[in-house]
């Protein structure tokens, strides 16, 4: 059986404005909401970014893929790509893609369930998302992408 390495594991939803974070081990398969970034410029984004690598020490990143429901890519499945391409650029670790299409819906499931609703929701929906999206790459079987399928420093 493959096993998952040791280590911090940060997701990322992109979004044009809002970029939210987890964090997760893989080894435990647990995800949880950290961060919602934002930022006046992509370089605003990315030093609140190295904070949070800083702090958290990741061993790999996962990022989102936005695709349409019938899985055809769109402009912001472009924007992720690039996204996770200057993550890997920054901070020379390799970048993961999960399908993301159903971690919006998801999150706003869990905040309604938690009865967190208007601004309150909007304030931690990305960092939910991220931390979906995470969750849905560890139960997806992380152990074998970090034991070689689709794993050579940027995993595209």
């Amino acid at each position: 059986m493959l096993k998952a390495p040791r280590g911090t594991t940060l997701a990322f939803d992109f979004g044009e404005t809002r970029i939210g974070v987890a964090e997760g081990d893989a080894e435990v398969g647990t995800a949880h909401p950290i961060n919602t970034v934002t930022g006046d410029s992509n370089d605003a984004k990315f030093e609140a970014i190295a904070k949070l690598v800083k702090e958290w020490q990741p061993k790999h990143f996962v990022v989102g893929l936005p695709v349409h429901t019938d899985g055809t890519e769109h402009e912001l499945t472009r924007l992720s790509r690039k996204f996770g391409r200057r993550l890997h650029g920054h901070f020379n670790l390799p970048v993961y893609w999960v399908d993301e299409r159903m971690s919006s819906l998801y999150a706003e499931s869990l905040l309604a369930e938690a009865q967190v609703f208007g601004k309150k929701q909007k304030q931690v929906l990305d960092q939910v998302a991220a931390q979906a999206i995470l969750q849905g790459f560890f139960e997806g079987g992380a152990a074998e992408y970090f034991n070689g399928r689709e794993a050579d420093g940027e995993a595209v």
